[in-house]
């Protein structure tokens, strides 16, 4: 059974930092890109980051540049998304999502986890 379970995500005041954490398991994680994507109320879904199944960082929004980091821990199954200078407009219900590399499926997606910024 493939699962995707985010978690590390709450409220914090602008400025402040917070982890994200996915833990996957049911597939071979090594083999899969990992991305993190948010959805703010009343806005489209959007990629925030991706890594490669080596680790290699694919891309980060404009809107989180020097901000947010992507990493992964292939022994582990986890990938994490470290947020920092965090800003009112970050706050969103972040999804981790997995797709095989090199094939575009199987594609999976984790249930959410909210993040609020605010004072």
């Amino acid at each position: 059974q493939v699962q995707l379970v985010e978690s590390g995500g709450g409220l914090v005041q602008p400025g402040g930092s917070l982890r994200l954490s996915c833990a996957a398991s049911g597939f071979t994680f090594s083999s899969f890109i990992m991305s993190w994507y948010r959805q703010a109320p009343g806005k489209e879904r959007e990629l925030v980051a991706a890594i490669t199944s080596a680790g290699d960082i694919m891309n980060h929004a404009d809107s989180v540049k020097g901000r947010f980091t992507v990493s992964r821990d292939n022994a582990k199954n986890t990938v994490y998304l470290q947020m920092t200078s965090l800003k009112p407009e970050d706050t969103a219900v972040y999804y981790c999502h997995a797709v095989r590399m090199g094939y575009g499926y199987p594609l999976y997606w984790g249930q959410g986890t909210q993040v609020t910024v605010s004072s």
